[in-house]
Parts: structure tokens; C-alpha cells; sequence
């Protein structure tokens, strides 16, 4: 279950084994190897995988079919999802991809605020 899950969430996010190993700071052959169920990931890697991917441990294992940790992270995932999308579709540099990440916070903290100012 573990493997078709793996595999399903990093094709969900439009991403190639390749990126989501050096995302998580792993080879590209050992993230195959996870994902193909070769290689059983210990709890420090379920873990990455699933603060990865959004999702709780429990789902990763096939424990559930709930993906969402709860109901108020999808919102989150989707953000995840769309954040991870944008990267690859723009085929955006490491440097941008760091510029995107500090103009979305900015833009969520001037949104914040504004919300905060009209209660």
C-alpha cells in the first residue's frame, strides 16, 4: 500500500522522483527504491514523506483513506499542491524558487493584516 501511495502523491503534485529526492535530501536511487518497495522507510522518512506530501503517516501506511491530517489542512495541501505545480511548470531555479516562497509569505502577512484591520 505504502509504494502506490508514495508514487500516487508525488504524481498528484506533478513531480518526478528526481525532485522529490532532492527535495527530501535523498538520492534519486533511494527514493526509487522506496517508492518501488524495496526499501521500507524508517519513522524519521515516513515522517518526511508525509510533512512532505501534506499527509498523515496513517494514510501513507494505508491505515486510512483520509489524506488530510484534518479538515483544516486541505486548504493547506492544496496550497502545497499548487506551490509545488507552479516550480515545475515555471521550471523555476532554486534562487526563484526562494523568491516565490518570500513574495507568497509577504503577501500572506499584508492579507492578514488587512483582515485583522477589519475586525
Amino acid at each position: 500500500m505504502f509504494p502506490e501511495r508514495l508514487k500516487a502523491l508525488r504524481k498528484e503534485a506533478g513531480l518526478t522522483q528526481k525532485e522529490v529526492a532532492k527535495k527530501l535530501q535523498m538520492s534519486q536511487p533511494q527514493y526509487a527504491r522506496t517508492e518501488n518497495g524495496g526499501r521500507k522507510p524508517n519513522g524519521e522518512t515516513l515522517e518526511k514523506f508525509a510533512d512532505f506530501f501534506n499527509v498523515s503517516t496513517d494514510y501513507l501506511l494505508g491505515k486510512t483513506d483520509i489524506k488530510e491530517r484534518n479538515e483544516n489542512n486541505s486548504i493547506e495541501s492544496t496550497a502545497n499542491v499548487l506551490f509545488r505545480t507552479t516550480v515545475k511548470d515555471l521550471n523555476l531555479t532554486p534562487e526563484q524558487e526562494e523568491q516565490l516562497k518570500k513574495d507568497l509569505n509577504e503577501f500572506i502577512k499584508k492579507r492578514r493584516k488587512a483582515f485583522e484591520d477589519d475586525l
